[in-house]
């Protein structure tokens, strides 16, 4: 097979290059995401409400966010904006925030809330690790994000083609500060270990979802593997900081939101987001309600008495949402909780 281009996940929004995609109610607006989704071809459409104003950004279109497209045009990388369904994408591309999908734009896996492609993935390309750092060399970031694909077809599940983009990332900008956000490498005895030792700087893995919902959201993930992989980054190395997000809106219940936060706690995570679910196509998994931004104020606040190090909790958080900065802010409550930890300690 031909290696596949890498891909970066900035959402186009309203740009988005397919038929009508911005129109949910056109029958030619379904035929693409048939076609990059044909499990889902059967399932029953669910009705689309409508968005509340909470929910609406700014359309991009500034200098700095036209510069940061015209460089990943120039680097050839393919855009899976579409796929992802960010509306951040005026503000981080403005700010030169970008976050790299590697291993293809094909998942093995059939998420019910993902519009990510699902499929039989082409091989890796062993040029992509250079590919990426030559890319965040270039944009001059001081925090990136990696994501993938989830790739059940490979035997570590792509965590040695992890490991290389991360070191090749430390080779060509050793000031660049590196997030990954990982698939859970279900079924891969030793992949994780193998990301761990390229020491990134934070280690997301998402859980998407309560436990409860997990048959018809996640269902190809298990709640507890996903837990588990998150305190065992912990236990292999104490230093790299850990994160983990979920969506609300899916039908899950306040208290089932908090049982989710102290068992991330009890695995020694350090931060967590929480966003509103946004269906990307009636085919998806339908959004049951829009969480009032109050709400997610409440879940902030709630986070940080249960001792995260760091929360998101707005309608639009998203995984890489504000990662420089949010990154800035997580070192300064490691060191400041440090510092009080020192001085409790010679005083005592």
């Amino acid at each position: 097979m031909d290696p596949v281009p890498m891909a970066l996940v900035l959402d186009l929004l309203n740009r988005d290059p397919r038929p009508n995609a911005g129109n949910p109610k056109s029958e030619a607006a379904q035929a693409p995401a048939e076609l990059r989704h044909p499990e889902k071809q059967k399932r029953p459409e669910n009705p689309i409400l409508r968005k509340p104003d909470w929910i609406r950004v700014k359309a991009p279109g500034s200098p700095k966010w036209a510069e940061t497209q015209k460089i990943v045009k120039a680097e050839k990388l393919v855009t899976v904006c579409e796929e992802a369904g960010c509306p951040n994408i005026g503000e981080c591309w403005e700010k030169k925030h970008a976050t790299f999908m590697i291993m293809g734009d094909t998942c093995t896996r059939a998420c019910a809330f993902c519009n990510v492609k699902t499929g039989v993935p082409q091989a890796l390309d062993p040029l992509e690790p250079a590919k990426v750092a030559q890319a965040v060399a270039k944009l001059g970031l001081e925090h990136v994000v990696i994501t993938s694909v989830d790739r059940d077809d490979l035997k570590d599940g792509g965590a040695e083609h992890f490991a290389q983009v991360i070191r090749a990332i430390r080779k060509a900008s050793p000031g660049t500060t590196i997030e990954i956000l990982t698939p859970d490498f279900l079924r891969k005895p030793g992949a994780l270990e193998v990301v761990v030792a390229a020491k990134p700087d934070v280690f997301n893995h998402n859980l998407e979802t309560v436990p409860g919902k997990y048959l018809t959201v996640r269902p190809g993930a298990r709640y507890f593997h996903s837990l588990r992989l998150l305190q065992r980054v912990k236990e292999l190395d104490p230093t790299i900081f850990t994160k983990s997000g979920i969506m609300v809106g899916l039908g899950e219940e306040r208290n089932e939101i908090l049982q989710l936060m102290d068992d991330l706690r009890s695995a020694d995570v350090d931060f967590i987001t929480i966003g509103q679910y946004l269906a990307p196509s009636r085919k998806h998994h339908a959004v049951i309600r829009f969480v009032t931004p109050e709400e997610f104020k409440g879940f902030e606040a709630i986070a940080y008495v249960k001792g995260f190090l760091m929360v998101s909790s707005t309608p639009l958080t998203r995984s890489s949402h504000h990662a420089g900065e949010d990154f800035a802010r997580l070192r300064a409550a490691r060191e400041a909780k440090v510092g009080i930890g020192l001085g409790h300690n010679s005083r005592g």
